[in-house]
């Protein structure tokens, strides 16, 4: 008879261990939430801020995560005169701006997984930070994103651009105004149709190093509208984007 008891005993404990075994790990609730937005960047862009930041795709738990609704964006601004602050405490911060993924505002763009909004109440000489953190549909927030603070200064120049339209391609031409400070890197071309939503996001990868862009990939029968941005590094070493210039458009012209 004990030997029975024993022998169901072990068969039970190894059952147990078993079914144990297939749930995988213990994951506690705390790490169930969002990660923390990625790629956070603040870079001034004319007299604004443009923030940028990638949605997290995964809990603290390292799984795939579902049901983000949206972002709390925090704002900590520095004054000229005021005297040097801890940059990674949080108790300066203030929530700026609450983002929905279903209905975000018209200063706000999403392309994939990533989004970039702007912040146009800012003033030059202040430095502005910002802390992202996302929440569910439930409520529930995630882990705070890294701190992106940016200086900003009073707004570069806008350069000119020019559009030629040809049967197959438009070609753009970008020239500078001169600087009385910093180093031109480059320049940034933003595209959008004509009547279309105006592009945060540059046309380019990667900043323009000449002064001459040919766009070849359009539709024909679509206007299309241009514009520039100065890449400059201030003698402080920010790297911003210039005052925009004026619109160019272009269309592909019937073969002649």
């Amino acid at each position: 008879m004990r030997m029975l008891v024993r022998s169901a005993l072990v068969v039970g404990l190894s059952l147990l261990a078993a079914a144990c075994g297939r749930k995988g790990p213990l994951i506690y609730p705390d790490l169930l939430v969002p990660a923390a937005p990625a790629a956070v960047t603040a870079q001034q862009s004319g007299s604004a801020v443009k923030l940028l930041f990638a949605l997290p795709d995964k809990d603290l738990a390292g799984r795939p995560v579902k049901g983000v609704a949206g972002v709390k964006i925090s704002r900590r601004v520095v004054e000229v005169d005021q005297k040097e602050v801890c940059r990674s405490c949080m108790t300066d911060f203030r929530l700026f701006r609450t983002l929905y993924l279903n209905h975000m505002p018209t200063d706000t763009q999403r392309f994939g997984n990533r989004l970039v909004t702007l912040d146009s109440d800012v003033s030059a000489g202040n430095i502005y930070s910002y802390s992202i953190v996302p929440f569910t549909l439930d409520g529930l927030d995630g882990a705070s994103s890294l701190i992106a603070a940016v200086r900003v200064a009073a707004p570069f120049p806008a350069p000119v651009l020019k559009a030629e339209s040809f049967p197959t391609e438009v070609k753009l031409r970008i020239s500078s105004q001169t600087l009385k400070s910093g180093r031109i890197l480059g320049y940034n071309l933003y595209r959008s149709p004509v009547g279309g939503v105006r592009s945060y996001q540059p046309l380019n990868r990667e900043p323009l190093n000449g002064s001459e862009y040919v766009d070849a990939v359009l539709t024909r029968g679509t206007g299309y509208r241009y514009s520039a941005r100065t890449l400059i590094m201030s003698e402080s070493g920010d790297v911003a984007e210039s005052a925009e210039s004026e619109e160019a458009e272009g269309t592909l012209k019937d073969d002649e």
